[in-house]
């Protein structure tokens, strides 16, 4: 397939990337050969409290235009913020609409200096509060408000789907407001919270599976959010992959002409359609027997077919 020891290699398609993003539509990886990298000298962890998403956001893309970057630049919107205090009594305030988790690590001297900095870009975006960790057991306890975020989320309801979409970091606090009013327009419980850094939102659901009802609203308010991320020009998945939830948003985003390109490519690797069937595409497993030839017979096939 493609990788191996060599630092650099080019030889023939990317097919390491194609398959990671094929979700397993195209086969399967039976021998991975990774890399380990040493620890880092020196880390360092800060929590930052804003009043306003749209300071959180200012912030990130202050620190992202001012070369600095953290290994970890992750945020917790106000529902989540409640969930997490509600549930682990950390002490976080419940009245902010956003805290910023900013670690950096690298040699001690850039660290120093790039947590200092950062510090002061989050207090001239309007943190009302910049914490910094004084030693690992602090650190640890910091950075465990973001890894409690979907524990404290799942247990305030019976059926959780955590969803993720990404947008550009420019648009971050646009399209958590849209989802908060996404989540009231449909009388939802939804937390938001992700990577600040790359833009990534992970919207959560919470619901009853058993009310039909509420169902129904989580449905309206799942498509309402993917369209969101196109709108304001993301994708509807950074992380998670397209699946079944998502795959008649994805014509949309990706259009005819990179579909036909997938779904060739698809055909050429799987042509009876056995790895993972009925993922990521709208269409048909096998169409009627073929993939079709021409555009005008996928554009239909994608606007009629369902699974």
């Amino acid at each position: 397939m493609d990788g191996g020891k060599n630092a650099k290699d080019v030889a023939g398609y990317n097919l390491r990337q194609l398959f990671v993003g094929s979700e397993g539509t195209l086969g399967i990886f039976t021998k991975i050969l990774v890399k380990l990298i040493p620890k880092p000298m020196a880390k360092r962890t800060m929590l930052a409290y804003f009043p306003r998403m749209s300071q959180a956001a200012e912030t990130v893309s202050a620190i992202i235009a001012a070369f600095i970057i953290p290994v970890t630049l992750e945020f917790l919107d106000q529902t989540t913020i409640r969930c997490v205090e509600e549930y682990a009594r950390m002490g976080l305030p419940t009245d902010m609409e956003a805290i910023l988790l900013m670690e950096t690590d690298g040699h001690p001297a850039a660290v120093e200096e790039e947590a200092a900095a950062m510090v002061a870009i989050a207090q001239r975006h309007g943190a009302v509060e910049v914490k910094m960790a004084q030693s690992a057991e602090e650190a640890t306890q910091m950075a465990a408000a973001r890894r409690m975020a979907f524990p404290a989320l799942a247990r305030m309801r019976p059926t959780t789907l955590l969803e993720d979409i990404t947008v550009p970091r420019s648009e971050l606090a646009r399209v958590v407001e849209r989802i908060r009013r996404i989540a009231q327009e449909n009388d939802l419980l939804i937390g938001t919270f992700g990577h600040a850094g790359d833009g990534n939102l992970h919207p959560t659901l919470l619901i009853d599976e058993r009310d039909e009802d509420e169902v129904r609203r989580m449905r309206r308010a799942f498509d309402a959010i993917v369209e969101a991320a196109i709108e304001f020009g993301g994708s509807i998945t950074g992380e998670h992959g397209v699946g079944l939830l998502k795959k008649e948003h994805l014509p949309r985003q990706a259009g005819i002409p990179a579909l036909e390109v997938m779904m060739r490519f698809r055909e050429a690797m799987d042509p009876n359609h056995v790895l993972n069937p009925g993922k990521m595409f709208t269409l048909r497993p096998r169409c009627e027997g073929r993939l079709p030839t021409r555009r005008e017979e996928l554009e239909k096939a994608l606007e009629e077919a369902s699974l």
